[in-house]
């Protein structure tokens, strides 16, 4: 049996290994979370969060709703979480005893927020990594029509829980090799697009791929405003995971370096891997006859005639699936690893196995993810079943990310002294918070648009019930009594 650190254990007494009261790297090393992610690591792992399942299998419904308009969408959503995510990175780097925005939110904002951020993250993880799982298995299809969805569903949680039970530096060597594949792909998807219309290339159906596809079938916006509005419920999912590199920070060798550069590139990355790829495949294939239904990725290379490119896309969009699905179990189990030093979850959370991996809280997240396996096996369509749980997926990273930044203008407002000698200000400061904020509130009307976003936004709520009744009984309890004293006195934990 691997050894245990914990609380609880031996090693346990060491002041909260990897917590927030963790000391410098080499007593991580020592005691807690290690510091193996290595630069490439973290900027893979930004790269690999901003091409989310989302692009490679919502972004055909995208396109059936908004038309070209979604070039915007993207470019609008991209925008507005650069500024959330700059946030995030002045918090973090403001006091480096911060793990994650669980963290600076129970901080800054108070006992009660550290609980709502951190296990609604880790629910938005799992809803995440439960949507990918799905997707997965409608992907091997692909190659294995007959085949069980549960059977590949089932095999890809028990193959992740494994990758991640090594080390932290074996899933960062994982998301590295991942990302890769996802630049390299959609590089050849511009590449290959670009040579076919440059080449006039004409479909069997005699549709001619030409830059024109983009205007000449009813204008930027074919569908109207609606059409528009609509477009924005599926591809706010594509970027869940672009706060990864967050979580990420605790286990990270400088993350006074690496955290700018990762977030600073967000802009960038948007534009490459969003707009450009999407601009090629709406010149190569008219809107309306791109499928909502299935990748149309995977689409336009059996366009072309490759056969054999479009298996390899397939395969490709599979890894984007189990990259996402990857991030959620690393992210989730090292957020009920930070919840339990705060005792906001159990105690054997925070035990770590002898390779300094938070085990017991990665099996909690495996468990978990086999819903994904029983959402396939009972339900009818996969693009049904994808877009309940992005949905509620999307709106519980909304909470988050707006708790990013309350905690941002709580900071503003406690320190402003750490503000001013802040080497990574987030541009627009406060107007920008509540731009973005009223950015969310328009997200969240775009989704009572249509009946399916809308029935999985009604059962959202039941999830900040099932919080709010396990805080007030949490709060009663001396460990959360003394922290809440400790906040309304201006005492900090970190």
């Amino acid at each position: 049996m691997a050894a245990e650190v914990g609380p609880n254990s031996p090693d346990g007494d060491v002041e909260k290994a990897g917590g927030p009261a963790a000391g410098n790297a080499s007593e991580q090393e020592t005691n807690g979370l290690s510091r193996q992610l290595a630069n490439r690591h973290i900027q893979l792992i930004a790269i690999g969060g901003a091409i989310g399942t989302g692009l490679f299998m919502g972004s055909g419904k995208t396109i059936s709703l908004a038309g070209p308009s979604v070039l915007f969408v993207y470019m609008i959503i991209g925008g507005m979480l650069f500024f959330v995510m700059r946030a995030m990175g002045e918090l973090l780097l403001s006091n480096t005893n911060y793990h994650s925005f669980a963290d600076f939110a129970g901080d800054l904002l108070g006992p009660w927020a550290g609980f709502f951020t951190g296990w609604t993250y880790w629910f938005c993880w799992i809803v995440t990594g439960i949507a990918d799982v799905v997707a997965i298995a409608g992907y091997t299809t692909f190659w294995w029509p007959d085949l069980p969805l549960w059977i590949p569903a089932l095999a890809t949680v028990a193959v992740l829980i494994g990758l991640n039970l090594v080390t932290v530096k074996a899933f960062g060597e994982t998301e590295f090799w991942f990302a890769m594949v996802k630049i390299v792909a959609i590089a050849a998807l511009i590449v290959v697009g670009l040579v076919m219309v440059f080449s006039h290339f004409s479909a069997p159906n005699g549709a001619q791929a030409q830059f024109a596809n983009l205007w000449n079938d009813g204008g930027m916006f074919p569908t109207g405003f609606m059409g528009f509005v609509a477009g924005f419920q599926i591809a706010s999912f594509a970027f869940v995971g672009i706060e990864l590199v967050g979580t990420a920070a605790a286990e990270t060798k400088d993350p006074e370096k690496t955290l700018p550069k990762a977030i600073n590139a967000i802009p960038v990355r948007v534009a490459l891997f969003y707009v450009v790829a999407l601009l090629v495949i709406l010149a190569v294939t008219p809107w309306r006859e791109i499928s909502p239904d299935n990748s149309p990725f995977v689409a336009m290379f059996s366009l072309a005639g490759f056969g054999i490119a479009a298996s390899v896309i397939n395969f490709v969009v599979l890894t984007s699936a189990a990259s996402s699905a990857n991030s959620g179990i690393y992210s989730t189990s090292r957020m009920v690893y930070g919840l339990s030093w705060h005792s906001d979850a159990p105690s054997w959370f925070a035990r770590l196995s002898s390779r300094r991996v938070p085990a017991n809280a990665l099996y909690l997240s495996g468990v978990f993810l086999l819903t994904g396996v029983v959402m396939v096996m009972v339900g009818d369509s996969i693009i049904d079943a994808f877009t309940i749980v992005t949905t509620v997926s999307s709106l519980c990273f909304m909470f988050v990310w707006t708790m990013i930044l309350a905690s941002y203008m709580a900071y503003r407002r406690k320190f402003p002294e750490r503000h001013a000698a802040s080497k990574f200000k987030m541009p627009g400061g406060i107007v920008m918070c509540w731009v973005v904020i009223a950015f969310f509130a328009f997200l969240i009307w775009a989704l009572t648009q249509k009946d399916d976003t809308l029935h999985a936004l009604l059962f959202t709520p039941i999830w900040f019930v099932v919080l709010a009744i396990a805080w007030l009984l949490l709060r009663r309890t001396p460990v959360q009594q003394s922290r809440i004293r400790a906040f309304r006195e201006g005492r900090s934990e970190f």
